[in-house]
């Protein structure tokens, strides 16, 4: 065999090995595991949000029942990059998450997403129309679209985008709100949170989380 037989041999094997390794599918993502994140997530993330996730305290927010997705993202905007910077600050969250893997943290997720979320209620009377209308049509006076637009009518959410709120504690989504409208929290993806947070009165804050406690 001549050398430009040989030359020309080696390529054509090597292009066909390159192709086939190019056709492989890619690996699948790693979705966590709710069984492996249990003993972790039930008693040190347990200690504040309960160990299913049904937080004892309106201070700390619900965890069961809510999307992996967003609850990964959240756990990954608290723990500091490779500069020590948080996307998103809490003097606790941020030690918390510290110690914690990538995988670890999927397997945290995968955990309060299997559990079962408490039911809540709106308390005051007085706002429920107020919060109802903002929650189902906004005010288009002031630019101000409806929550469900993004969150479902119930309240649901969608995974990684809108988190479920249903059920949620009002003092934890009427603190969050007025957060993101104070800039204080700010790793929502286009400031798309800042921006409809400034546009919302401390009444109808107050309304709309009242409101969204009692969604079912």
């Amino acid at each position: 065999m001549t050398r430009f037989s040989l030359n020309a041999l080696l390529f054509s094997l090597a292009a066909l090995a390159f192709a086939a390794q190019a056709n492989e599918p890619a690996p699948a993502a790693y979705k966590g595991d709710a069984a492996r994140g249990q003993p972790i997530a039930s008693t040190v993330c347990g200690a504040c949000h309960g160990p299913d996730g049904n937080s004892p305290s309106s201070a700390n927010p619900k965890l069961a029942g809510q999307h992996a997705e967003y609850l990964y993202k959240q756990m990954k905007n608290f723990k500091a990059d490779a500069n020590g910077k948080s996307e998103r600050v809490n003097a606790i969250m941020n030690g918390m998450i510290a110690p914690y893997t990538d995988e670890q943290m999927k397997d945290f997720a995968a955990y309060f997403a299997s559990q079962k979320p408490t039911l809540g209620e709106a308390k005051n009377r007085e706002t429920l129309e107020l919060g109802k209308k903002l929650w189902r049509a906004g005010d288009a006076s002031k630019g101000l679209p409806a929550c469900a637009g993004c969150h479902g009518p119930t309240g649901a959410g969608l995974p990684i985008q809108y988190p479920r709120l249903a059920g949620q504690y009002a003092e934890y989504t009427e603190a969050q709100l007025k957060a993101f409208r104070a800039g204080e929290r700010a790793n929502d993806p286009n400031k798309m949170m800042r921006m409809i947070a400034l546009k919302m009165t401390d009444a109808e804050i107050k309304a709309v989380a009242d409101y969204i406690a009692g969604l079912h």
